[in-house]
Order: C-alpha cells, then structure tokens, then sequence
C-alpha cells in the first residue's frame, strides 16, 4: 500500500512535533489495519531506511558494512531512534558517511519507523539494497528463472569470468560431497558456492590471498544469502588457502558465527584445500573420499594412476582435513581391474 508518509511529505505537516506524531500515527494506524498479521519480517527498500539501518550499526558497532540483508529487531529500532535524536547529525554523518541531504530526511523517517515497528509488531526488520527498478525488472522475468538460486547464479559467473579453469568448481563440489552427506539443502548451497568461488581470486598476491578471498565474498553484491551466509562463504574460501585463522584483522566479522558454523566453514575450507591439489583436471577421476561421522572415520581411495602422485604436500593437507574432522584416516589403492 502506499500512504503519505515520505519524509518530503512529511516536512510539510503543520503542528510542530505533536502534529507531526499524530498524523503519523493515524496513518500508520490506518495502514496496519490492512495488514492483520504480526510477527513476520519487514523489509525496509528506501534510501532512508539504509540510512537510518546503517546508523543503527554505528551505534552497535557492527563489524559487517553490508547493508543488504542487515536485520534489526524492534528493540534495536527502538534504541537507534532515540540514538538519532540524542545524537548531533553532522556527528552521525562524519561516522557514517551519510549524504547531508539524507541526514536531513533521517529523523523523520526514523520516526515513521518508530511507528512502524508499533503497529505492525514485525519479529525482524530487514533492509534491501535493491528498490523499486529492480522489483519491476523482477517482475518481468520468466518464472523459469525466478526458480533459479541467485547466489549459485553468481558463483557461477564469477567462475566462468575470474577462475583458471571454469567448470573445476562442479568437480570439487562432486568429489568433496560425502563429506557433506547430512547437510540441509540451505547449507549445501554454501558449499556449492564456495567450490564455485574457491579459484576466482587466484591472481591475488599469495600472501593475501586468503583474506582477499574473504573480503571478496563479504564486500560483493551478491544476493540470495544473509550475513552469517557471507561469513560463513568468505571464512570456508579464507581456509581455502590458508590453515589458520588466528590473528586475522577479519576475526571481528567471526562473530557473526556459532562455534559450531566456525568449525563447519574449516571443514569446508580444508577439503577444497586438499582437493585443489589432489588432482588438477578432475579429483573424482584420481580417487574417492569415504566418510563416516558414526564411525568418525575419512578414507581416500586412490586410482592406480594416481598413486605415485600423493606426495608429501597433498598427504599434508589430507591430514589437516582429517584432524579438522576429528577423524581418524587411511589411504588405499584401489585395485586394478
């Protein structure tokens, strides 16, 4: 629905700040009661709401500068309003990097938000980097391709453009997967994005690969996936090429994480490690991998071929993924037909 709610509407309304509250109070009242559910999500599409979104992470003092997909709750609405109005704008805008025609507009809108959040009881707000044009390009597409995963979509391309060698990422996704044979499909996703991304920053100097990685994936416009996802995505590609994460100027951003998602990403990033190395063409053509969380066991079976190959480096690496799993490992020939 629409209402006279803008905040260039609202600079006209007469009554000072009494005035001003009432009438957005009967509006948003009015509005409400065409929406007779409560607890969902918001989102918020406006240039004002991302302003407004991104003072809220000044004030908490979030480590993610990502404003698509950022989510508040309405006590963290609450709090950044009254931040708003105790708080200098010129201050705000000099921490935020706002636009002084934007901070302009922000208190009143921070207030329509206010009401908002009252009337309609939303369980989450989340902001949208994308707007109106983007919604009306949606609109036109096919539904076969509204069914398609836009982070797959993605990787993909930045794969075919970025990668050394394009089509590599299905490969390690297919050889990596027993690994990942419990996973829920919303997890796996992640896997397979990140096997699709894990040789995009290759012409990166070797010794900031790693966090290039982590920092392409956490700063690129990708959509499909929240916050922890992008973590989670750029932490798995950071392990990619590099065993440890101590000491990383990143390490804020992994907070963002459980332990458990921590320990997940590793695991992912340690097998995409070994893998990569394991076999340069196609790793399930060089051997197989067998895992069993009940028997807490990881087994490589080699191809006769591509036995004189598994050298000190690549055994390393396997030994890593293990130890990350807490398993114990073995590595076998297969037999010759």
């Amino acid at each position: 629905m629409t209402s006279p709610l803008g905040p260039f509407r609202l600079q006209q309304v007469e009554g000072g700040k009494k005035g001003l509250k009432k009438h957005v109070s009967a509006t948003m009242a009015e509005l409400a009661a065409n929406f007779p559910q409560r607890g969902g999500r918001v989102f918020l599409v406006g240039g004002s709401w991302r302003a407004i979104a991104r003072i809220d992470m000044e004030r908490r003092g979030y480590p993610l500068m990502v404003l698509h997909e950022y989510r508040m709750t309405p006590a963290d609405v609450a709090q950044t309003v009254d931040f708003i109005a105790a708080n200098d704008a010129q201050q705000l805008r000099s921490q935020t990097g706002i636009g002084a025609e934007r901070m302009a507009l922000v208190p009143l809108a921070s207030q329509v938000l206010k009401a908002l959040v009252t009337a309609l009881e939303p369980g989450e707000i989340c902001v949208s980097a994308y707007g109106i044009r983007e919604g009306l390009l949606y609109e036109q597409v096919p539904e076969r391709l509204r069914a398609r995963d836009p982070l797959i979509e993605s990787a993909r391309m930045a794969e075919q453009i970025s990668a050394r060698m394009p089509g590599f990422g299905r490969k390690l996704y297919d050889f990596i997967l027993p690994l990942f044979a419990s996973t829920p499909p919303d997890r796996l996703r992640l896997v397979k994005a990140a096997c699709l991304l894990h040789d995009t920053t290759w012409r990166a100097h070797p010794d900031y690969r790693a966090e290039a990685c982590f920092d392409n994936v956490t700063r690129a416009n990708l959509g499909g996936l929240s916050h922890s996802e992008r973590v989670f995505l750029g932490l798995a590609l950071l392990h990619r090429y590099k065993n440890s994460r101590s000491g990383s100027r990143l390490e804020p951003m992994f907070s963002l994480l459980s332990s458990e998602e921590i320990k997940e990403a590793e695991i992912l990033g340690k097998a995409m490690r070994f893998a990569a190395m394991f076999a340069i063409h196609d790793p399930t053509s060089a051997g197989a991998l067998r895992y069993s969380a009940k028997r807490n066991r990881l087994d490589l079976i080699l191809e006769p071929s591509t036995e004189a190959l598994f050298g000190e480096v690549v055994q390393a690496r396997f030994n890593s993924l293990a130890n990350s799993l807490g398993a114990e490992s073995s590595v076998t020939t297969r037999k010759a037909d």
